[in-house]
């Protein structure tokens, strides 16, 4: 039940890319007011695969219209007004953003990219939302404001509490046993290439012993170094007995 509504929009690059933000995050409903230019096709030639989306778009003449079954407007604004508004940050908004998105359509509102919304149009909102930025440039691309609040959105949904997709391939954490034969691998590959000359040998593998338990490694990371070490091992072997001289 939210709806981006972008008041005359001025560029149709800057349409698409709303368009795949929001596709991004899951939102649906685009409402477009007074566009100066929009064409669905070249839209969806910017942003790939958002044909579901295009198909929901509407088109309105004024701003009531598109605002007039919204249970509650949210505006967005870099300035700063004397009138007393009901200001808010993204974050606070979005939580109650997602509570009253229950019980009706809640506009998220975007003026056009030369100047904004008009104060006409701050007066419809129930909230103004400003992003903190950088005073001394402080309009945000429109695209970027609108991924600024549906991020905190999702956030305030619990998107943050999903669990990252598992390795296709989990492993098992690596024994001590496994480790201490890693680095042994790994000792007689660098005295094979002469890396302990000008180094101290005890100093050197202290260090990778500390890396190898500050990560920690898994059973196949640990296979994957060990053959990495034993087959430079075995390539100095072949050099050795070929007699051939390898710069290092």
């Amino acid at each position: 039940m939210i709806t981006v509504v972008l008041h005359e929009p001025q560029d149709l690059v800057n349409i698409a890319h709303v368009v795949r933000v929001m596709k991004n995050f899951g939102v649906r409903d685009l409402r477009l007011v007074n566009p100066r230019e929009y064409d669905a096709y070249r839209v969806e030639g910017i942003a790939h695969q958002t044909q579901d989306l295009l198909a929901r778009v509407k088109t309105f003449e004024s701003l009531g219209a598109a605002l007039a079954d919204c249970v509650h407007v949210v505006g967005f604004t870099a300035r700063g007004r004397t009138a007393k508004r009901n200001v808010r940050r993204p974050r606070d908004a979005a939580a109650e953003v997602t509570a009253l998105s229950q019980g009706g359509p809640v506009a998220l509102l975007f003026g056009r990219e030369d100047r904004g919304l008009a104060n006409e149009a701050l007066d419809r909102c129930h909230r103004i939302v400003t992003i903190p930025s950088d005073p001394g440039y402080a309009s945000l691309n429109l695209a970027h404001a609108v991924v600024v609040m549906l991020y905190e959105l999702a956030l305030a949904r619990g998107a943050d509490d999903q669990p990252f997709k598992a390795p296709r391939r989990p492993a098992e954490p690596a024994v001590a046993e496994d480790l201490e034969r890693l680095f042994a691998d790994v000792a007689r590959m660098l005295e094979t290439i002469d890396f302990f000359k000008t180094r101290n040998a005890d100093g050197v593998m202290r260090t990778v012993r500390e890396i190898g338990h500050r990560t920690p490694l898994d059973a196949r990371e640990v296979k994957l170094l060990r053959a990495m070490a034993i087959e430079v091992v075995k390539y100095g072997e072949r050099i050795a007995r070929s007699g051939l001289h390898v710069d290092r």
